[in-house]
């Protein structure tokens, strides 16, 4: 449902692409074909013009909203945000990156959850804490699921937040001048990354060349699976694998704080050290698992 500033829904307009979802989706795809060159598929920096890189698509297929920036192939990770950092020095390096290539305000966004779409505008950003502050733009657009997300819970639920938002979810808004593009795609960088790439485990081997043992496998098979090179069956099991790794891995942690720091022998700390090993056993297990998969010569193994 959309809904504008003064809580009414929007009337179903005559005519046009929002009216019908065929036409919507062709706009979409022409728009993608037409922006994207074969220049466009190059090294991330290497075009002449600042808006080459990118083009721009409709949001889910609502056209009421603005264009947003249209990006496909992410290709920045090594060269320019992480090179060979350590696990631990992740969240730096990509702070560090964000500060030379983002705008700190002036570009618009449409902040994005399971719940809602609302379009809001980007009046600062902090860097270290991969968070942008935002405020409601006029006049209000909101997408939800019901007529809840009304103007007033909006502004309520940003308070609650202080108005900062996580860049991961926020879409940035189509500029034709290009003046944005980096930041978009700066953006859909850090969404990948903690969406398809990151995982909570990965802090627990604080070595050097994080991109050549985690981000390039995984980004490649990131790209497999868009790409429908891998068997729905296998993507579907290492969907399932990744959700019971994170769930295993939280009790682990969970035991692991459990345990006092000093050498007690009781009964209980015992029975806890067992437990902790054995879920360390099943985690283990389980990210090898993930490992193979994300080997391209390894995960036909599986298929």
């Amino acid at each position: 449902m959309l809904r504008m500033g003064d809580g009414q829904d929007l009337p179903a307009a005559g005519t046009g692409p929002q009216d019908c979802p065929e036409q919507a989706e062709d706009l979409r795809r022409k728009d993608a074909e037409s922006d994207w060159s074969a220049d466009s598929w190059s090294d991330y920096g290497s075009c002449d013009e600042p808006g080459a890189a990118l083009g721009r698509t409709v949001p889910d297929g609502i056209m009421l909203f603005p264009y947003i920036f249209h990006t496909s192939h992410l290709f920045a990770y090594q060269d320019y945000i992480l090179a060979d950092c350590k696990t631990s020095e992740v969240k730096q390096f990509i702070a560090g990156y964000l500060e030379k290539v983002l705008e700190l305000s002036g570009w618009q966004a449409i902040w994005h959850t399971n719940m809602f779409e609302v379009l809001v505008g980007v009046v600062d950003v902090n860097f270290p804490a991969l968070k942008a502050f935002v405020q409601l733009s006029e006049p209000f657009l909101c997408k939800s699921q019901d007529s809840s997300f009304t103007l007033e819970c909006m502004q309520e639920l940003l308070e609650l937040k202080e108005h900062r938002i996580l860049l991961q979810e926020l879409w940035v808004v189509y500029d034709e001048s290009g003046e944005f593009y980096q930041t978009a795609l700066a953006i859909e960088h850090v969404t990948v990354f903690y969406q398809c790439i990151w995982r909570t485990w990965d802090k627990e081997e604080d070595e050097f060349d994080y991109f050549a043992r985690c981000v390039e496998p995984r980004l490649k098979l990131h790209y497999d699976i868009l790409e429908q090179r891998v068997p729905s069956g296998l993507v579907v099991d290492y969907q399932n694998l990744l959700s019971q790794c994170e769930e295993l891995y939280e009790k682990f942690l969970n035991v692991r704080n459990s345990i006092s720091s000093n050498d007690s022998d009781s009964e209980a700390e015992n029975i806890s050290m067992v437990e902790g090993l054995e879920l360390y056993d099943k985690v283990e297990h389980i990210k090898q698992t993930l490992k193979l998969i994300e080997t391209p010569l390894l995960r036909y193994m599986f298929a």
